[in-house]
């Protein structure tokens, strides 16, 4: 039975065996392998339960019949299910090779919107899925991003690079109707999306994000299309998420004079009034009930979820202690949403939770699991929960990060590290599950470490602009060798086998911190990574360049280009000499191809060792059950060879 599980595994990934190489398997079609070696039939063999945990995310209640939209994968992708009760069938509705990025339901339940793109070039598409199958309702070109349904369901507001490729420019339309589709607001940025409309149809609020520090709160007249700004633009301040409540008053979230994004209501003089009383931590998510009886929000508590209950009347707040300790996973749309009748829909992840969707009952606090996701036959009670550390960096500044370290019963001794870099930067690692990671600590014994550098969310604006602009950059590559001696002096560690794990920014981590500790390092797993400031901003797509440049710098400017590309991986790329696996997406619109190609290029004529794993038909990270798996078994191959001697 096992080694059938294991060949239909095999076969999935498009891996049918020859007489002369029985004995391991080959990559999927879209898949190119340049310098890493075969993989093993017995290691996929022996990862298969790991790979096989799948999650359900909440996205939305549905009004006609109280069930519940959700997210999750039972074959190559990402798909949309339907659970009509707690711990009812995950009936499958939409059928793409292509992952779903989100669904909406309209407000009635009869009308669901779609959105996915192709290959991962990030050109979404909306469409409305009727009977299992997509009908475009776009333009089937430019990049399209969902944005609100109307109350009434007549309306779908979206942003649209349609114009230029640049400026994502405000649309509405009928989805029964494309032939209603029409511009609403030509705006200049890509930053820009509708987020709401008012109870009566006529108004939608416009939030036009600049940056994680900086964003701007418009009601936009639909008939006229004049916009009028709710936000003070001379202050400038991050608003997060904003919605109408039944009062027609505007909720958001907001850093404006504080550290902290804080839940709080516009005032209608271009002020931000906190309702939320919590000194620290970020407020993440929120809604309001149709009501207007109360609302719920979560706080971003060293990483960890806590969900709080407010009464809008008195201003009691009361804890919901019935979920699992763990994380609301990012979501596009909304991460918690109150249905009609009451109830809240959300999702949580932990170390011992995959990946779920749940209920509370506002008035009792009763939480109520709708789904339980499967972990491949594992017992996920047994994973490995992290332990925070806290350490002062170069400067006294206070990081912190999640370690996880084996079982030392069945690992006796000093064991290897991996220090897996987060993206972003606007990111934050937080204590979510672990998935074919697990197989790592479980099996191989090797730890596992997720800082948050300095310009990570989560610790408040201050924290998060540490980073900023190119004279700054290196300061979180500086806050990794900190961590490194740290974990140096930890006696469960052994500080001869460490290693860099990082994905997009954090694959600029990875690179940087190849050359800037390699005789430190046993090896760098770079994944979709940034290899040169200078040619990553000139090759973005051009809807996101101006948001980048804002967090790195802008390399039009001599000053900062030459800063730029001193601090470039690629720059020093006579410093790297551990071994690099590298991982790219073939239609990868964030980080191009060509990122990994120059940094492949220079490191090979030096005489350097790099495994690269290419897949053409995936964008910004493998999103293909085929192509993940593929890469996660050329990973522990690496490991193996760089931390194990295998």
């Amino acid at each position: 039975m096992i080694y059938r599980h294991a060949l239909a595994l095999a076969l999935l990934a498009g891996a049918v065996a020859t007489p002369l190489a029985a004995q391991t398997v080959a990559p999927p079609v879209a898949i190119v392998v340049d310098g890493a070696p075969a993989i093993p039939r017995d290691l996929v063999e022996a990862t298969a339960p790991y790979l096989q945990a799948r999650h359900a995310d909440f996205l939305g209640w549905n009004a006609a019949d109280h069930s519940m939209l959700i997210k999750t994968r039972f074959g190559g992708s990402n798909q949309v299910h339907v659970v009509a009760k707690p711990d009812g069938d995950r009936r499958q509705i939409s059928f793409e090779s292509e992952p779903i990025l989100t669904a909406a339901l309209s407000p009635k339940g009869d009308t669901l919107v779609i959105q996915k793109d192709k290959g991962g070039d990030e050109f979404y598409q909306l469409y409305v899925l009727e009977a299992g199958r997509p009908r475009l309702i776009t333009d089937g070109k430019s990049r399209n991003w969902f944005g609100a349904w109307s109350r009434d369901g007549k309306l779908v507001g979206y942003a649209s690079s349609r114009r230029n490729g640049a400026d994502m420019d405000l649309y509405v339309v009928d989805p029964k109707d494309p032939k209603t589709d029409r511009l609403v607001a030509q705006v200049t940025g890509g930053g820009w999306n509708i987020v709401d409309f008012s109870a009566d149809g006529a108004k939608a609020l416009v939030l036009n994000r600049m940056s994680v520090n900086e964003a701007m709160v418009y009601e936009l007249d639909l008939a006229s299309g004049k916009m009028k700004a709710l936000t003070n633009p001379k202050a400038k301040a991050s608003y997060v998420d904003p919605k109408y409540a039944q009062d027609g008053s505007v909720w958001l979230t907001s850093d404006k004079g504080s550290d902290f994004q804080r839940l709080g209501k516009l005032d209608g003089k271009g002020g931000f009034v906190p309702v939320s009383k919590e000194p620290r931590w970020d407020v993440s998510d929120f809604a309001v009930s149709p009501d207007g009886t109360f609302a719920v929000y979560a706080i971003n508590e060293a990483g960890v979820s806590r969900v709080r209950i407010l009464d809008l009347a008195s201003g009691a707040v009361r804890p919901v202690d019935g979920l699992p300790a763990g994380v609301i996973p990012y979501a596009i749309g909304p991460a918690i949403s109150i249905a009609p009748w009451g109830e809240i829909g959300l999702s949580m992840a932990s170390a011992k939770v995959p990946g779920d969707a749940f209920s509370i009952d506002p008035k009792t606090l009763a939480v109520t699991q709708w789904t339980r996701s499967e972990t491949g036959g594992l017992d996920p009670s047994r994973n490995v929960e992290p332990k925070l550390v806290e350490v002062a960096s170069f400067d006294g500044e206070k990081i912190s990060g999640f370690l996880y370290q084996p079982d030392p019963a069945k690992f006796p001794g000093k064991r290897p590290l991996i220090v897996d870099i987060h993206g972003g930067p606007e990111g934050q690692t937080r204590p979510d599950f672990l998935g074919g990671n697990n197989y790592l600590l479980n099996e191989l014994g090797v730890a596992l470490f997720f800082p948050n550098v300095r310009g990570s969310t989560g610790y408040g604006t201050r924290f998060v602009n540490l980073d900023n602009g190119p004279f700054k950059r290196e300061d979180s590559v500086k806050d990794i060798g900190v961590f490194l001696d740290t974990l140096e002096k930890n006696p469960a560690l052994d500080a001869s086998r460490f290693a860099v794990n990082g994905v997009s920014y954090g694959g600029y981590m990875c690179y940087a911190s190849a050359t800037h500790y390699s005789p430190r390092l046993k090896g760098a797993n770079c994944y979709v990574a940034i290899s040169n400031f200078v040619t990553f901003l000139e090759n973005t797509q051009a809807y996101r360049r101006d948001l980048r440049r804002v967090e790195y710098g802008d390399e039009r400017d001599p000053k900062q280009r030459e800063q730029l590309m001193k601090i470039s991986p690629l720059t020093s790329v006579d410093k790297i000499t551990t071994p690099l696996l590298v991982a790219t997406g073939g239609t990868d619109p964030r980080v191009p191809p060509s990122e990994a190609e120059q940094m492949i290029k220079a490191v090979r004529a030096r005489g350097g060792s790099v495994w690269h794993v290419l897949a053409k038909n995936e964008g910004h990270v493998f999103r293909k059950k085929e192509n993940e798996d593929y890469y996660f078994w050329t990973s522990i191959m690496f490991w193996r060879k760089t931390l194990l001697g295998q």
